[in-house]
């Protein structure tokens, strides 16, 4: 490796980051990258997720995140005895898991990148994390529940554990499906209910998982009382749910759950309203994550419940640049003049983890980055990201990292939306701030 001037590693701390918010602004305005150092090559990051087609609502703060990285780092990191400059290529998956993989290909053979990040559903993680196993390109992943990760990326998915393989270069940090449906059910036993439980499953990664008669919802709700009425799996961006209406009014649902796009669930939601089911509690993964999914729907979005990774009440800093959530969260706020959104935390974290595995793996090889992730240990801004955790199957543990989750509803006040969270009773240490309540 090549090694010119050395200059000085810009860190930046809590104030420094909402100082910088103007420019950051203007940063996004005007698509202009941070300043190139002559020194050493850089090092290249490369980055896809969803920034257009129906899943685009995950990758709302992108933009934000990777403006703020490379004022962070535009110093460069320190790589052994140089300070190296950091590149940042990003693609747009187009919310299509073929597109996905396509561009991780140009990614790994034209850009010729040192690690790829990667966010946000099993459509975009999955397509993008095989293509690095292939090419053994070192490859972070989050924002999917690790079961549609590590069994859907699986040769053989329905041979079970003695079948099924870790990876060498891919590795992924996230929650898992036995946290939200504990998270869910945990919120279900706040409101009087038949726990007669109607499920919304479409037919992709996620929705499959979550269905699943083995590792998904209906073992789980079966052991604890409630009745599951699932109609089948359906396609995404369907127009007509009456169907599934049907089938949960026929079997008196009071609990509706699933996970839905944004606009299946905002088609689902109006047409149940239209068609007279309206069930006492209705908690949705993926589709009502965000604010702008909820405001869709008008006043009809109060009391609607989901998880939450992250919020500005989580009580987790930034390894890089130091700043709270909370000062995360309102630095965003204030740069977009949007409200902020959960994969805030978790995309400035895949980040975080980068540059402490490059800092660990001077050298740029390969299989050096990849042991360097492996032997992770850092506190984040969405919480502890290490792997080979205790809390996970022998099968999965060295590949996956899980980080806590707690329960929300949305709340609608003053023309506005907020996230209230309601149970925190897998994660403690994030503060609840209310009770759960029926929808009216």
């Amino acid at each position: 490796m090549k090694r010119g001037s050395s200059a000085r590693h810009n860190s930046i701390d809590r104030r420094s980051l909402l100082k910088f918010s103007a420019a950051t602004g203007a940063m996004l305005a005007t698509g202009v990258s941070a300043p190139v150092i002559a020194q050493s090559r850089a090092i290249k990051l490369g980055y896809v997720s969803p920034v257009t087609g129906p899943l685009a609502a995950f990758a709302e703060a992108d933009n934000f995140i990777i403006a703020n990285f490379k004022e962070a780092t535009k110093g460069g990191i320190k790589l052994g005895n140089a300070t190296v400059p950091v590149e940042v290529v990003v693609k747009d998956s187009q919310s299509n898991p073929n597109r996905a993989a396509e561009v991780a290909k140009d990614l790994i053979v034209q850009d010729k990148i040192d690690l790829m990040l990667v966010a946000s559903t099993p459509e975009t993680t999955n397509p993008v994390s095989t293509q690095c196993e292939i090419e053994e390109v070192p490859c972070i992943s989050s924002v999917a529940p690790w079961q549609p990760w590590f069994i859907g990326r699986q040769t053989n998915p329905a041979g079970g554990p003695p079948a099924w393989k870790g990876f060498d270069y891919t590795y992924h940090f996230f929650w898992g499906l036995e946290d939200v449906i504990a998270v869910f059910t945990n919120m279900w036993s706040q409101v009087a209910t038949n726990k007669s439980v109607g499920g919304l499953f479409p037919n992709d990664g996620d929705g499959n998982a979550w269905g699943d008669k083995v590792v998904g919802f209906p073992p789980v709700l079966d052991k604890g009382g409630y009745k599951l009425t699932d109609p089948g799996r359906y396609q995404n961006l369907t127009d007509n749910f009456s169907a599934q209406i049907a089938a949960f009014k026929g079997a008196s649902c009071e609990i509706v759950t699933g996970v839905v796009l944004p606009p299946d669930f905002t088609t689902f939601w109006k047409q149940s309203l239209q068609q007279g089911f309206r069930p006492k509690v209705a908690s949705i993964g993926k589709a009502i994550l965000f604010p702008v999914a909820v405001e869709a729907l008008g006043k009809d979005g109060h009391n609607l419940s989901s998880e939450v990774w992250w919020s500005p009440n989580h009580p987790f800093k930034s390894s890089l640049t130091g700043v709270s959530a909370k000062e995360l969260a309102a630095a965003y706020e204030g740069t977009t003049r949007k409200q902020w959104t959960q994969p805030i935390g978790f995309v400035h974290a895949l980040f975080e983890v980068a540059v402490d595995v490059l800092k660990r793996a001077p050298q740029r090889d390969g299989k050096a980055i990849a042991a360097a992730i492996a032997a992770t240990n850092l506190d984040t801004v969405v919480g502890k990201v290490q792997w080979g955790g205790a809390s996970l199957p022998p099968f999965a543990a060295k590949n996956v990292a899980k980080t806590p989750l707690v329960g929300g509803q949305w709340r609608y006040k003053d023309g506005k939306y907020d996230i209230v969270i309601t149970d925190n009773r897998t994660a403690p240490a994030i503060p609840a701030a209310g009770q759960m309540e029926a929808i009216a």
